[in-house]
C-alpha cells in the first residue's frame, strides 16, 4: 500500500475544520487505498447490501462510532446519502467521517442537501508531483505515457483491456447510476473523440455530427464529464475585448495516459512531450490548489496563451507551459501583456530548477519549475 502522503496530511488537516470531509475523484484514482491507509479508521463499503442496511438508522449507526474515524465508501449507494452526512455533521461532531464518490457533491438527486458549511471536500486527482516519491517513480514520461491512475501508473506496461475496462466501468457505474444517459456508444464515442482532441476549442456542433446526437445533447455529455471529473472546462479569459475571444472553451481530458491510448501514442516521442506536459501542468494545479478555476487566453490574430489565473483584486498571471525553457516563442506572452500590462507572464518547463527572468524588449518573462509555479498562485 503506497502512503500518498500528501493526501493524507490534507485529510488530517481538513479533520481539524470540519468532521465531514467530501472526497471525490474519477474511478481508480486510489480513494479507497487512501482511505485504508488511515490509521485507526472504521471502513464501511457502501456498494455492499448489507453494510449499507447498518446506515438505515443514521442516529443508531452514528451513536456507535461516537469518538471514531469513519470511512464512507461509494456513499453515494446510500438511499439518501445527504440525510446521514447532515445528521453527522450537526449532531455527532466527535465521528470524523471521509465520504467518497466519482463525482461532484450535487451530481444526483439523492443529495438534496448541498452540505454547505458543513462539510470540508478534497478533490484526489490522477497522480501529481508529490505522489511521485511516494511511488518512487523518478521517470517524468513513465507518469506521462502511462497515466496518472495508480494501478495503470505502476503496471510495466498497462495492456488495452485496462483502458477500455475502465471506460465500461465508468458507464455502467458512474454516467448510469448518476445520470441514466441513454445511447451508450454515442456517449462513449464522445468520450473518445473528446480525449483525441483534448486541450483542442470545443466546438459542440462538430461532435453533435459525428456522434449523431443533436447538440444539446452533446452539451448534456460534456456536462456529465465535467460533472465526473473525467472531463475539464476551460474557459476563456476576457474583459470584453473586442479582439479577444471570448466563448469558445477549451476542454481537457482527465489523465494523460487516456489521452495517450486514444491517440494511439504508445512511446516516448520529443512531439508528443510539450502537449503531454500541458495536461500535467493543470492536473498539478487542479490537485495543489484545489480549484478548477483556471483560464485560457487567445485573441483573433491566433495569439494564444496556455492559462491564465485570474487572482481577485491582483493582476493575471499568464502562464506558457513548455517541455523545455528553450523552446519559448513569446509573441502569445506580447500579445496578452499588450493588453493586459500589469500582468505576470510566466513560462513553467520540466528542465527549470531555480527561477530566472528574461527580457523580450520590453515583456520580462519569468521562468519557474512547477513547484515554484503552484507556491506562486497559492500565495
Amino acid at each position: 500500500m503506497w502512503p500518498r502522503s500528501y493526501w493524507r496530511e490534507a485529510l488530517e488537516r481538513l479533520w481539524k475544520t470540519r468532521s465531514v470531509v467530501w472526497l471525490p475523484g474519477v474511478r481508480r484514482a486510489g480513494k479507497t487505498t487512501l482511505c485504508h491507509s488511515l490509521p485507526q479508521v472504521e471502513y464501511f463499503d457502501c456498494e455492499l447490501p448489507r453494510q449499507r442496511r447498518l446506515m438505515e438508522d443514521p442516529e443508531g449507526f452514528l451513536e456507535s462510532l461516537a469518538g471514531k474515524r469513519v470511512v464512507l465508501d461509494e456513499v453515494h449507494r446510500l438511499r439518501n446519502p445527504s440525510q446521514l452526512l447532515k445528521i453527522a455533521a450537526d449532531h455527532y461532531p466527535n465521528v470524523r467521517i471521509v465520504a467518497t464518490g466519482s463525482s461532484t457533491l450535487g451530481a444526483t438527486r439523492k443529495f438534496r442537501d448541498s452540505l454547505t458549511d458543513r462539510k470540508a471536500e478534497l478533490w484526489l486527482t490522477p497522480v501529481m508531483s508529490r505522489d511521485l516519491q511516494d511511488f518512487r517513480v523518478s521517470d517524468l514520461s513513465k507518469r506521462l505515457y502511462s497515466g496518472g491512475l495508480p494501478p495503470f501508473l505502476l503496471a510495466p506496461s498497462p495492456p488495452e483491456s485496462e483502458f477500455q475496462s475502465w471506460i465500461d466501468d465508468y458507464w455502467a457505474k458512474d454516467i448510469q447510476e448518476l445520470f441514466r444517459l441513454e445511447r451508450r456508444q454515442s456517449f462513449l464515442h464522445f468520450v473518445e473523440l473528446l480525449l483525441i482532441a483534448s486541450g483542442g476549442i470545443f466546438e459542440a456542433t462538430r461532435y453533435a455530427s459525428a456522434c449523431e446526437v443533436s447538440r444539446p445533447t452533446i452539451s448534456n455529455y460534456l456536462s456529465a464529464l465535467e460533472t465526473t471529473y473525467v472531463a475539464h472546462v476551460v474557459r476563456p479569459f476576457s474583459t470584453r475585448k473586442s479582439v479577444e475571444i471570448v466563448a469558445a472553451p477549451k476542454v481537457y481530458g482527465f489523465d494523460t495516459g487516456f489521452v495517450c491510448y486514444f491517440r494511439g501514442w504508445q512511446q516516448p516521442r520529443s512531439d508528443d512531450l510539450g502537449v503531454l506536459w500541458e495536461h500535467y501542468v493543470l492536473n498539478e494545479l487542479h490537485a495543489r490548489l484545489q480549484s478548477r478555476r483556471m483560464n485560457y487566453w487567445r485573441d483573433k490574430h491566433g495569439h494564444e496563451v496556455d492559462f491564465i489565473c485570474a487572482r481577485r483584486g491582483r493582476p493575471p498571471v499568464a502562464i506558457e507551459c513548455k517541455w523545455s525553457a528553450e523552446n519559448l516563442d513569446p509573441a502569445a506572452l506580447k500579445a496578452f501583456a499588450l493588453h493586459y500590462p500589469k500582468s505576470e507572464c510566466v513560462v513553467v518547463s520540466q528542465d527549470t530548477q531555480r527561477t530566472a527572468t528574461r527580457r523580450y524588449g520590453e515583456l520580462k518573462v519569468s521562468f519557474v519549475s512547477l513547484e515554484s509555479l503552484v507556491k506562486m498562485l497559492a500565495a
